[in-house]
C-alpha cells in the first residue's frame, strides 16, 4: 500500500508539471527557454539545500552519469518547447506513450521478461495513444509532437537509469545541478522574444522546486521497487490527471476522442497489473 501511495503521489507531481508548464506558456507570461532554465535551476537549488541539510554537502555525484544528465536535459527542454503548441492532456499522453515504448525497449534489452498480461495491457494502452493521434480537427501540432517525443526518450532513459539508484535524493540533486549549465546555455542561445512576467517565473519555480525536484527524487525512490515495464505503464495515468487539470484550470475541451483514448489507456493499465 505504501508503494502504491508513493507512486500515486509521484504521478500527481508529473501531471502537475504538465498543467503548470502549459498554464505558464499558454498565458504568455514566460517563454519556453526561460521556463526550462528557471525550472532546472530552482529544482537544483531545492535539492542542494535538502542534501546539504542531510549530509552537509550539496550533491553526491557517485550515482550520476552524463547519460542521465543528458536524458533529464532532453526531457526538460523538449517538454517546455512542446507545450507552446500542445494542449495539456495531449502533450502528457504523447510524452508518456513515448516513455512506455522507451522503457519497454530498455527492459527487454536488459533481460526483463514481461508477463502476457503486461504485454496485452501495454498494447491496449498504446492503442489508446494511436487512436488519439489519428488525424482529426484536433490532431496535435506536428512540431510539438516531435519535441514531446524527444522529451519522452529523455525521460524514459532517465527513469530506466533510476532503477539502480541507491541514494535517490542525492542522485537527483546531482542530475539537476549538472543539467542546469546545459539548460542555461540553450536558454541564452535561443532566448525568448519576451521578458518573463512574475507569474511565469513563479510557476517555473513551483514546477522546478516542488513537482520536479521533490517529485523526481520520490520517483527515484520508488523505481527500484517496480519492474521497468510496470513503471512505464503506470505513467500512462498521468495524461488523464493532466487532462483533468487542463479542463479545470485552463478551460481546455474534453473531447469524445480523448475520453475513448483515456478509457483504453486505463483499461490497459488494469490488464497489465494481472499476474
Amino acid at each position: 500500500m505504501k508503494l502504491f501511495l508513493l507512486t500515486s503521489l509521484t504521478m500527481l507531481a508529473f501531471a502537475a508539471n504538465s498543467v503548470l508548464t502549459r498554464f505558464a506558456l499558454a498565458d504568455h507570461s514566460i517563454g519556453p527557454a526561460a521556463f526550462a532554465m528557471i525550472r532546472v535551476g530552482s529544482g537544483a537549488g531545492m535539492l542542494a539545500v535538502l542534501v546539504f541539510w542531510k549530509e552537509r554537502r550539496i550533491a553526491d555525484l557517485s550515482e550520476v552519469s552524463w547519460l542521465s544528465v543528458l536524458g533529464l536535459s532532453l526531457y526538460m527542454l523538449g517538454f517546455s518547447y512542446a507545450y507552446i503548441s500542445l494542449e495539456t492532456g495531449i502533450g502528457a499522453l504523447i510524452l508518456f506513450g513515448g516513455v512506455q515504448i522507451t522503457m519497454f525497449a530498455g527492459a527487454l534489452i536488459t533481460g526483463e521478461r514481461p508477463s502476457r498480461w503486461r504485454w496485452i495491457g501495454a498494447a491496449v494502452a498504446m492503442a489508446g495513444l494511436i487512436y488519439l493521434l489519428q488525424p482529426s480537427a484536433r490532431a496535435p501540432d506536428t512540431k510539438g509532437a516531435v519535441l514531446m517525443g524527444v522529451a519522452a526518450v529523455g525521460w524514459g532513459y532517465y527513469s530506466l537509469y533510476g532503477r539502480k539508484i541507491r541514494k535517490p535524493l542525492q542522485a537527483t540533486a546531482g542530475n539537476f545541478l549538472l543539467a542546469f549549465p546545459l539548460a542555461l546555455l540553450v536558454g541564452l542561445t535561443f532566448g525568448d522574444a519576451r521578458s518573463p512576467a512574475l507569474t511565469g517565473v513563479a510557476l517555473a519555480i513551483i514546477s522546478g522546486a516542488i513537482t520536479s525536484g521533490l517529485g523526481y527524487a520520490l520517483w527515484y525512490r520508488v523505481l527500484p521497487k517496480l519492474d521497468a515495464t510496470l513503471a512505464a505503464v503506470a505513467q500512462l495515468t498521468v495524461p488523464m490527471i493532466a487532462l483533468a487539470g487542463g479542463v479545470l484550470f485552463l478551460n481546455e475541451a474534453l473531447t469524445l476522442q480523448f475520453a475513448i483514448a483515456s478509457a483504453l489507456i486505463l483499461g490497459g493499465i488494469g490488464l497489465s497489473m494481472i499476474r
